[in-house]
């Protein structure tokens, strides 16, 4: 009944289409965004039919005899339509993971988009897993703030924003990736934690260009010059910061009390949620107390994203009783 297919250049027109009206899937499952980086990964992505509609689709890459869902993205998951059915999902599930046996990948190991994101219920997945006796590799942390339960800005973040007001700062939503990404973002992660960002500045402008209505920059000036910044992330649920940083004088302007007020309270229009991001480092296994204590200062709480790993031949005993 299900075939599967390992993912051409060919086919992205339909996979395309598929994301773009799935259940549990972002922009950032569509190729446009997935391939900016296709030179760095091993593409291992598939697309299950159901007869001879697609039914289903795997954004991964593989290393060795492991497949993972995807180490490009921030998250993954088994994506499905709104019309997609509990056991036809399994039978789908598990032709995948047939086929990836049958290609020499022992493991597959998925780290499931957090629910958030999805348009409507679809925790098919998190019950196929339990039934394949997945083992949990990681749990984060991720601070969120849920729009219909919304809270209000602690005083200190109150105080900020009146502090950048005084200071005359002053706020743009542009197209200066350049100013932020050279004179803010990139010494900043170099002199706090010797790394650089994921995007280059050419990459992101690039996925910019492809996804103008899904990633935005927003700019807090002082006299002219970038003074503090955010790289923002919009899905159909949910606004995400990628990217915030402020120059060491941040503090005393309140620059980025200013860009999270406009972000969190101006970006929203039709979005339930607002993702800070993770909060957890060493794979789940420590809490960064001070960045917790921030996010919730804004209004934000707790969801946890999972990092299962599972064999792939469990498709030969892989059953669900029923009654």
């Amino acid at each position: 009944m299900f075939s599967v297919k390992k993912y051409q250049s060919n086919l992205q027109p339909e996979w395309d289409a598929f994301v773009k009206t799935a259940k549990n899937a972002t922009f950032l499952f569509q190729r446009g965004f997935m391939d900016y980086h296709s030179d760095r990964f091993k593409d291992c992505s598939v697309m299950i039919y159901k007869e001879d509609k697609l039914y289903a689709l795997l954004p991964a890459n593989r290393v060795g005899d492991k497949v993972i869902s995807h180490q490009g993205l921030t998250y993954g998951s088994f994506v499905l339509q709104d019309k997609s059915k509990f056991f036809y999902a399994f039978e789908a599930f598990k032709a995948m993971l047939s086929f990836y046996e049958n290609e020499g990948l022992k493991t597959l190991e998925i780290k499931v988009i957090p629910t958030f994101y999805n348009r409507m219920p679809s925790d098919e997945l998190d019950y196929f897993l339990y039934k394949a006796n997945a083992q949990l590799v990681k749990k984060d942390v991720l601070m969120v703030i849920d729009y219909t339960h919304k809270l209000r800005f602690q005083k200190n973040r109150r105080e900020g924003i009146n502090k950048a007001l005084r200071s005359g700062l002053e706020l743009k939503v542009d197209t200066n990736f350049k100013d932020f990404w050279i004179d803010v973002l990139i010494p900043n992660l170099e002199r706090k934690h010797g790394i650089k960002p994921v995007h280059s500045l050419e990459e992101i402008e690039l996925l910019s260009s492809r996804f103008p209505e899904h990633i935005k920059q927003v700019n807090v000036y002082k006299d002219g010059k970038v003074v503090a910044g955010t790289t923002v992330f919009l899905t159909e649920t949910t606004v995400h910061p990628q990217y915030v940083s402020g120059n060491l004088d941040k503090n005393a302007y309140g620059s980025l009390d200013l860009a999270y007020d406009f972000i969190i309270n101006k970006m929203c229009d039709d979005k339930r949620y607002f993702d800070f991001n993770i909060s957890s480092e060493d794979n789940g296994s420590k809490i960064n107390e001070g960045l917790i204590f921030w996010k919730e200062s804004c209004g934000a709480r707790s969801f946890t994203a999972n990092t299962f790993s599972i064999a792939t031949n469990v498709y030969k005993t892989l059953e669900i009783s029923r009654t």
